[in-house]
Protein backbone atom coordinates (compact mmCIF):
# COMPACT_ATOMS: atom_id res chain seq x y z
CA UNK A 1 0.00 0.00 0.00
CA UNK A 2 1.08 3.56 -0.70
CA UNK A 3 2.23 5.32 2.47
CA UNK A 4 0.25 8.47 3.31
CA UNK A 5 1.65 11.78 4.50
CA UNK A 6 0.10 15.22 4.79
CA UNK A 7 0.56 18.80 5.89
CA UNK A 8 -1.93 20.32 8.34
CA UNK A 9 -2.64 24.03 8.49
CA UNK A 10 -5.32 26.70 8.42
CA UNK A 11 -5.29 28.12 5.76
CA UNK A 12 -3.56 25.44 3.70
CA UNK A 13 -4.69 25.68 0.04
CA UNK A 14 -1.62 27.78 -0.83
CA UNK A 15 0.84 25.14 0.43
CA UNK A 16 3.66 24.09 -1.89
CA UNK A 17 4.46 21.05 0.27
CA UNK A 18 2.47 18.50 -1.81
CA UNK A 19 4.40 19.49 -4.94
CA UNK A 20 7.71 19.41 -3.08
CA UNK A 21 7.17 15.95 -1.59
CA UNK A 22 5.80 14.56 -4.85
CA UNK A 23 9.04 15.67 -6.51
CA UNK A 24 11.09 14.10 -3.70
CA UNK A 25 9.17 10.82 -4.00
CA UNK A 26 9.64 10.66 -7.77
CA UNK A 27 13.33 11.45 -7.45
CA UNK A 28 14.00 8.81 -4.77
CA UNK A 29 11.58 6.12 -5.96
CA UNK A 30 9.50 6.21 -2.77
CA UNK A 31 5.91 4.96 -2.89
CA UNK A 32 3.97 7.62 -1.00
CA UNK A 33 1.18 10.14 -1.29
CA UNK A 34 1.16 13.60 0.26
CA UNK A 35 -1.82 15.92 0.64
CA UNK A 36 -2.69 19.28 2.16
CA UNK A 37 -5.35 19.00 4.88
CA UNK A 38 -7.30 21.87 6.38
CA UNK A 39 -7.64 21.37 10.14
CA UNK A 40 -10.30 23.27 12.09
CA UNK A 41 -8.82 25.96 14.32
CA UNK A 42 -10.33 24.17 17.33
CA UNK A 43 -9.79 20.63 16.05
CA UNK A 44 -6.13 20.10 15.16
CA UNK A 45 -5.47 17.15 17.49
CA UNK A 46 -8.65 15.39 16.37
CA UNK A 47 -7.75 15.87 12.70
CA UNK A 48 -4.27 14.41 13.25
CA UNK A 49 -5.69 11.46 15.21
CA UNK A 50 -8.15 10.69 12.41
CA UNK A 51 -5.39 10.83 9.81
CA UNK A 52 -3.27 8.49 11.91
CA UNK A 53 -6.18 6.03 12.32
CA UNK A 54 -6.64 6.04 8.55
CA UNK A 55 -3.05 4.85 8.08
CA UNK A 56 -1.10 8.11 7.95
CA UNK A 57 2.61 7.62 8.57
CA UNK A 58 3.61 11.19 9.32
CA UNK A 59 2.70 14.82 8.84
CA UNK A 60 4.04 18.31 8.51
CA UNK A 61 2.45 21.10 10.53
CA UNK A 62 2.25 24.76 9.60
CA UNK A 63 0.61 27.84 11.09
CA UNK A 64 -1.20 28.11 13.40
CA UNK A 65 -0.67 24.61 14.82
CA UNK A 66 3.06 24.21 15.55
CA UNK A 67 2.64 24.81 19.29
CA UNK A 68 -0.30 22.38 19.42
CA UNK A 69 1.83 19.79 17.60
CA UNK A 70 4.50 20.31 20.27
CA UNK A 71 1.93 19.46 22.94
CA UNK A 72 0.62 16.48 20.98
CA UNK A 73 3.99 14.73 20.53
CA UNK A 74 4.94 12.11 23.11
CA UNK A 75 8.66 12.36 22.25
CA UNK A 76 10.56 15.40 21.04
CA UNK A 77 13.86 16.03 19.31
CA UNK A 78 16.24 18.42 21.11
CA UNK A 79 15.69 21.09 18.45
CA UNK A 80 11.91 20.81 18.80
CA UNK A 81 12.21 21.11 22.56
CA UNK A 82 14.43 24.18 22.22
CA UNK A 83 12.00 25.78 19.76
CA UNK A 84 8.87 24.97 21.76
CA UNK A 85 7.22 24.12 18.44
CA UNK A 86 6.92 21.13 16.09
CA UNK A 87 6.56 21.17 12.32
CA UNK A 88 7.11 17.46 11.64
CA UNK A 89 5.32 14.47 13.18
CA UNK A 90 6.29 10.83 12.73
CA UNK A 91 3.81 8.18 13.85
CA UNK A 92 5.73 5.32 15.42
CA UNK A 93 4.77 2.15 17.28
CA UNK A 94 5.66 3.72 20.62
CA UNK A 95 3.88 7.02 19.99
CA UNK A 96 4.13 10.29 18.12
CA UNK A 97 7.60 11.74 17.58
CA UNK A 98 7.85 15.51 17.09
CA UNK A 99 10.67 17.36 15.35
CA UNK A 100 11.33 20.89 14.13
CA UNK A 101 13.14 21.03 10.79
CA UNK A 102 12.80 24.79 10.21
CA UNK A 103 16.19 25.71 11.66
CA UNK A 104 18.18 23.06 9.84
CA UNK A 105 16.30 24.01 6.67
CA UNK A 106 17.44 27.60 7.08
CA UNK A 107 21.04 26.61 7.83
CA UNK A 108 21.16 24.22 4.86
CA UNK A 109 19.86 26.94 2.56
CA UNK A 110 22.32 29.51 3.86
CA UNK A 111 25.38 27.28 3.81
CA UNK A 112 24.58 24.95 0.92
CA UNK A 113 22.55 26.93 -1.60
CA UNK A 114 23.76 30.46 -0.81
CA UNK A 115 27.34 29.55 0.07
CA UNK A 116 27.57 31.47 3.35
CA UNK A 117 29.79 29.98 6.07
CA UNK A 118 28.28 30.96 9.44
CA UNK A 119 31.22 30.24 11.75
CA UNK A 120 32.64 33.45 13.18
CA UNK A 121 29.94 35.63 11.60
CA UNK A 122 27.90 38.33 13.28
CA UNK A 123 24.22 37.45 12.76
CA UNK A 124 21.11 39.56 13.36
CA UNK A 125 17.82 37.70 13.76
CA UNK A 126 14.80 40.02 13.51
CA UNK A 127 11.67 38.80 15.28
CA UNK A 128 10.90 36.74 18.37
CA UNK A 129 7.83 34.76 17.30
CA UNK A 130 7.43 31.18 16.15
CA UNK A 131 9.50 31.60 13.00
CA UNK A 132 12.46 32.88 15.01
CA UNK A 133 12.14 30.29 17.80
CA UNK A 134 12.72 27.40 15.42
CA UNK A 135 16.06 28.67 14.12
CA UNK A 136 17.95 29.93 17.20
CA UNK A 137 19.56 26.64 18.26
CA UNK A 138 20.55 25.49 14.73
CA UNK A 139 22.13 28.89 14.07
CA UNK A 140 24.11 28.76 17.32
CA UNK A 141 25.32 25.26 16.46
CA UNK A 142 27.15 26.83 13.48
CA UNK A 143 29.40 28.73 15.93
CA UNK A 144 28.80 32.31 14.83
CA UNK A 145 30.69 35.04 16.69
CA UNK A 146 27.38 36.58 17.77
CA UNK A 147 23.66 36.04 17.38
CA UNK A 148 21.69 39.17 18.22
CA UNK A 149 17.90 38.77 18.45
CA UNK A 150 15.97 42.01 17.98
CA UNK A 151 12.26 42.67 18.34
CA UNK A 152 10.00 45.72 18.49
CA UNK A 153 9.12 44.60 22.01
CA UNK A 154 12.56 43.94 23.43
CA UNK A 155 11.15 41.86 26.30
CA UNK A 156 10.03 39.21 23.80
CA UNK A 157 13.55 38.97 22.43
CA UNK A 158 14.91 38.43 25.94
CA UNK A 159 12.21 35.80 26.51
CA UNK A 160 13.34 33.97 23.39
CA UNK A 161 16.89 33.81 24.74
CA UNK A 162 15.54 32.35 27.98
CA UNK A 163 13.26 29.87 26.19
CA UNK A 164 16.21 28.59 24.21
CA UNK A 165 17.80 27.69 27.58
CA UNK A 166 20.89 29.56 26.50
CA UNK A 167 21.80 32.42 28.84
CA UNK A 168 22.97 35.67 27.29
CA UNK A 169 26.75 35.69 27.47
CA UNK A 170 28.79 32.78 26.13
CA UNK A 171 26.44 29.92 25.15
CA UNK A 172 26.82 27.09 22.66
CA UNK A 173 29.99 26.77 20.57
CA UNK A 174 31.44 30.02 21.92
CA UNK A 175 28.83 32.24 20.25
CA UNK A 176 27.61 35.34 22.06
CA UNK A 177 23.81 35.38 22.32
CA UNK A 178 22.27 38.78 23.02
CA UNK A 179 18.89 40.45 22.60
CA UNK A 180 17.26 43.84 22.59
CA UNK A 181 15.11 46.34 20.74
CA UNK A 182 15.85 48.12 17.46
CA UNK A 183 17.29 51.07 19.39
CA UNK A 184 19.96 48.70 20.73
CA UNK A 185 21.37 47.85 17.29
CA UNK A 186 24.96 48.91 16.73
CA UNK A 187 27.62 48.00 14.23
CA UNK A 188 27.22 45.95 11.09
CA UNK A 189 26.22 42.31 10.54
CA UNK A 190 27.35 39.64 8.09
CA UNK A 191 23.88 38.07 7.98
CA UNK A 192 20.52 39.72 8.69
CA UNK A 193 17.51 37.39 8.84
CA UNK A 194 13.97 38.75 8.76
CA UNK A 195 11.71 36.39 10.73
CA UNK A 196 9.11 39.07 11.49
CA UNK A 197 5.59 39.38 10.10
CA UNK A 198 6.46 42.81 8.68
CA UNK A 199 6.86 41.47 5.14
CA UNK A 200 3.32 40.05 5.23
CA UNK A 201 2.02 43.56 5.89
CA UNK A 202 4.40 45.22 3.44
CA UNK A 203 6.20 47.00 6.28
CA UNK A 204 9.86 47.57 7.02
CA UNK A 205 11.22 47.24 10.56
CA UNK A 206 12.99 50.38 11.87
CA UNK A 207 16.49 49.53 10.69
CA UNK A 208 19.45 51.89 10.99
CA UNK A 209 21.89 52.81 8.23
CA UNK A 210 25.14 50.87 8.17
CA UNK A 211 23.45 47.62 9.19
CA UNK A 212 25.10 45.47 6.54
CA UNK A 213 28.80 44.60 6.57
CA UNK A 214 30.67 44.37 3.29
CA UNK A 215 29.50 41.25 1.44
CA UNK A 216 26.58 40.76 3.86
CA UNK A 217 23.56 38.59 3.08
CA UNK A 218 20.02 39.79 3.77
CA UNK A 219 17.60 36.87 4.13
CA UNK A 220 13.81 37.15 4.30
CA UNK A 221 11.89 34.04 5.36
CA UNK A 222 9.04 35.29 3.16
CA UNK A 223 9.20 34.09 -0.44
CA UNK A 224 7.39 34.83 -3.66
CA UNK A 225 7.65 38.62 -3.48
CA UNK A 226 10.22 41.40 -3.27
CA UNK A 227 9.69 42.57 0.30
CA UNK A 228 10.46 46.06 1.68
CA UNK A 229 13.26 44.49 3.73
CA UNK A 230 14.95 43.02 0.65
CA UNK A 231 14.55 46.29 -1.24
CA UNK A 232 16.15 48.14 1.69
CA UNK A 233 19.00 45.62 1.82
CA UNK A 234 19.61 45.72 -1.93
CA UNK A 235 19.80 49.51 -1.87
CA UNK A 236 22.41 49.19 0.89
CA UNK A 237 24.53 46.90 -1.28
CA UNK A 238 23.72 43.61 0.44
CA UNK A 239 23.23 40.28 -1.29
CA UNK A 240 19.62 39.03 -0.96
CA UNK A 241 17.93 35.67 -0.46
CA UNK A 242 14.33 34.62 0.22
CA UNK A 243 12.79 31.73 2.10
CA UNK A 244 11.98 29.40 -0.80
CA UNK A 245 15.18 27.45 -0.33
CA UNK A 246 14.46 27.13 3.40
CA UNK A 247 11.00 25.75 2.58
CA UNK A 248 12.46 23.03 0.37
CA UNK A 249 15.35 22.23 2.72
CA UNK A 250 13.13 21.82 5.79
CA UNK A 251 10.89 19.56 3.71
CA UNK A 252 13.91 17.45 2.73
CA UNK A 253 14.84 17.03 6.39
CA UNK A 254 11.29 15.85 7.18
CA UNK A 255 11.33 13.49 4.17
CA UNK A 256 14.61 11.99 5.40
CA UNK A 257 13.18 11.51 8.89
CA UNK A 258 10.19 9.65 7.46
CA UNK A 259 11.84 7.63 4.67
CA UNK A 260 15.52 7.33 5.61
CA UNK A 261 16.70 8.82 2.32
CA UNK A 262 17.73 12.42 1.63
CA UNK A 263 16.49 13.88 -1.66
CA UNK A 264 18.45 16.38 -3.72
CA UNK A 265 16.98 19.83 -3.15
CA UNK A 266 18.54 21.94 -5.92
CA UNK A 267 16.32 20.59 -8.73
CA UNK A 268 13.19 21.07 -6.63
CA UNK A 269 14.12 24.65 -5.75
CA UNK A 270 14.73 25.29 -9.46
CA UNK A 271 11.35 23.72 -10.30
CA UNK A 272 9.51 26.02 -7.88
CA UNK A 273 11.39 29.13 -9.00
CA UNK A 274 10.54 28.38 -12.61
CA UNK A 275 6.86 28.12 -11.65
Amino acid sequence: MTDRYAVFGNPIAHSKSPRIHAAFAQQTGQDLSYEALLAPLDGFAAAVAEFQREGGRGANVTVPFKEQAFALAQRLSPRARAAGAVNTLKFEADGVFGDNTDGVGLVDDLTGNLGLALAGRRILLMGAGGAARGVVLPLLEQAPAELFIVNRTAAKAYELVAQASLPAGRPAAGATLTAGGYDDLSGSFDLVINATAASLAGDLPPLPAGLFAEGALAYDMMYGRDTPFLSFARAAGARCGDGLGMLVEQAAEAFCLWRGVRPATAPVIALLRAA
